[in-house]
Formats: C-alpha cells, sequence, structure tokens
C-alpha cells in the first residue's frame, strides 16, 4: 500500500503566490498513493475560491472515502476554533458522533483512502499557551502568532495486506509542545481499540530525532521535506508500527512551500 503526507497551504503556490484549483487537483493526481493526508485544507474559504479541496483531492484521486475536520471556523484574522476546548483527559471520538462541521469558511486536516474506511476517530489537542513569532508575508517578517488548536484525525482501513490505522494531523509550531501533542496521539492510540498496525502521517513541526524519541514509532521516511524549493528539513513524517516501509520518495509540486512524502508500507 501507498501512503503519502501534503501540508497543501490552503492550495496557495509558492511559485506565484495565487491560489487555482485545478493545478491543485492535478498536483494530488501525480501523487498516485491509496491513502492521503493533507493538512492545512481549507473548506469555503475565499482565498480558495470557496472550494472543499477535501473534496477536490478526493475525486483527483479516486478516493471514495474522505473526511474533513476543521479545527478553524471563519476566514484567516477572524477566525475562531471549530469544536470547544478540550480537556487533559479528553480522548478519541467517533467521528459520526462528533460536532457536525461549522456553516460557513473553515480550516483543517484531511484523509482520503482509495480503500474502504471502516471507521473514523478524532482525537481534539489544546494549543500551546503561549503566542510565538513567525516569519510570515512577503518580504519575511516576524509576526507574534498565537497557537491554534489541533486535531488528530485516524481511519480504519481495510487495506489488502489487512487493517490498518492511519492517522493525519498537524501539530503545534510551539518547540516542545508539538512532541507533547505527538505523544498524546500515540498514548491514546494505544488503547487497544485501533490494532496494531499504524501509520501516522502529518505535518508534526519537528525534526526526525525528537520525533522518533517522542512516539517511540519507527520512522518510515527520512526525507528532507521543507521548504518545498530546497527542502533543508524534515517537518513532515510517516511514522509506523506492525508495518514494513518498503520505500519513501519526496515530491516537489507546483503547490505549497511543503513538498509531499510518499511512502510504501507492507
Amino acid at each position: 500500500m501507498r501512503l503519502a503526507t501534503w501540508n497543501v497551504l490552503h492550495g496557495r503556490s509558492h511559485e506565484d503566490g495565487l491560489v487555482d484549483v485545478d493545478r491543485f487537483a492535478a498536483a494530488v493526481a501525480t501523487l498516485d498513493v491509496d491513502v492521503l493526508a493533507l493538512q492545512e485544507v481549507d473548506r469555503g474559504q475565499p482565498r480558495s475560491h470557496g472550494a472543499d479541496l477535501t473534496a477536490l483531492a478526493a475525486q483527483a484521486l479516486g478516493a471514495g472515502h474522505h473526511r474533513f475536520v476543521p479545527t478553524m471556523a471563519g476566514e484567516p484574522g477572524r477566525w475562531t476554533p471549530a469544536a470547544p476546548p478540550v480537556g487533559a483527559d479528553s480522548g478519541w471520538v467517533d467521528a459520526g458522533t462528533a460536532p457536525a462541521v461549522p456553516d460557513g469558511p473553515t480550516f483543517g486536516v484531511a484523509l482520503l483512502s482509495r480503500h474502504p474506511v471502516t471507521a473514523w476517530r478524532i482525537l481534539r489537542l489544546a494549543p500551546a499557551r503561549v503566542a510565538l513569532p513567525l516569519l510570515l508575508g512577503r518580504p519575511p517578517r516576524p509576526v507574534l502568532v498565537p497557537d491554534e488548536p489541533r486535531v488528530a484525525l485516524a481511519a480504519r482501513v481495510a487495506a489488502p495486506g489487512g487493517p490498518v490505522t492511519v492517522v493525519s494531523t498537524h501539530l503545534s509550531f510551539a518547540p516542545g509542545w508539538n512532541l507533547v501533542q505527538l505523544r498524546r496521539v500515540v498514548a491514546a492510540l494505544s488503547d487497544g481499540a485501533e490494532g496494531d498496525r499504524l501509520v501516522l502521517l502529518g505535518d508534526l513541526n519537528a525534526g526526525g530525532w525528537p520525533v522518533r524519541m517522542a512516539s517511540g514509532l519507527a520512522s518510515l521516511a527520512a526525507e528532507s521535506t521543507f521548504p518545498s524549493w530546497s527542502p533543508v528539513l524534515q517537518l513532515d513524517h510517516a511514522l509506523g508500527r506492525g508495518v514494513t516501509a518498503t520505500g519513501s520518495t519526496v515530491h516537489r509540486l507546483p503547490v505549497s512551500d511543503h513538498c509531499a512524502l510518499a511512502v510504501g508500507v507492507r
């Protein structure tokens, strides 16, 4: 089975700064994977022409099973958390019983599969309590940015080699807090309900060694993925348990400031 993770930067190209939904769909189609985890996904946002990027990606990939989970509602600069604050003891919620996706523009993560999905689960993650400076704009300048709520989306995929749980997530940009969130996701996945075979995909906003130490999972690909025009950092990861990697590929696409990372597993 082939899987990939890609932070899509709401479909914007680093080359011209524009969002072209046809270009986005074509980029997704080139990945040609069985399961695709997406981060920084828009739905109904004016900046991406009101498109449902998850639905567009699913159509381009031929993925009949897909789910989008928002972390933020409203438009950038005026958005609010898409779900109530979570407590430290909150756990996985069946997607069928989770609160409905808010109306209007939203932003979050997605997971798409060509293989049947027998269950969807959601784990909400609290943001860091401090704002941190990020380089934003053109030319880049430091801006103090508060953290956002995060989410992990898990699918139980009926893969040809047997069931496997696949997770899509986008963790905090706050150093250290992202590793706390990662440990929480892995601990929640160790409750026995998710089975033994696991692939965790996403933009974890941390490098390879800290991610391996915090998660206790095997790295399925050691590849630089950021920035896409000259990758020198691995922020995007594929981690596994109970699976064996059969190779990895970095895709430099005309959309986003991240490369897509694809892996084969058996």
